[in-house]
């Protein structure tokens, strides 16, 4: 019975500092158009973009509905790699993630993991790289969103 209690405040207090997190903002755009803005201010900025799935054509092709949902895997290798010299096992986090999508009141909300939120798993904590990639995310996914 303890072992059971322990798990479960464990799981719950995972839970609640993966949620903090999370940030979200709010998209004065379409999915697709913030996804877009999204895309090219990353790529003007030379960072790398690996992937850009689209969760709600998938759904279709599955013979499936969704709400319009997109995500970007991207980054800059040069950070990513100053971060992974510290601890490989941040490669599993990396790169970074950004999920745009349509919320149930219809609402276009960008939605991502805080950068500095790394600090909390890996044993990076003098790596001044997760400080400069949450103030550029910041400033970029602003800028998408107006």
């Amino acid at each position: 019975m303890k072992r059971i209690i322990t798990s479960l405040l464990l799981a719950l207090s995972m839970t609640g500092v993966a949620q903090a997190e999370l940030l979200t903002k709010e998209s004065a755009h379409s999915v697709q158009e913030t996804m877009d803005r999204f895309e090219a201010i990353v790529r003007e900025k030379g960072m790398t973009v690996f992937a850009r799935i689209d969760h709600q054509a998938n759904a279709a092709g599955a013979g499936m509905e969704m709400a319009p949902a997109q995500v970007l895997v991207f980054g800059n290798p040069k950070g990513g790699t100053r971060i992974m010299q510290d601890d490989i096992r941040a490669g599993l986090d990396l790169p970074l993630r950004v999920l745009v999508y349509a919320d149930a009141d219809g609402k276009t909300r960008i939605l991502y993991h805080d950068p500095r939120a790394l600090r909390d798993v890996y044993e990076i904590d003098e790596n001044p790289v997760p400080d400069k990639v949450a103030g550029a995310l910041d400033k970029i996914t602003e800028a998408a969103a107006q």
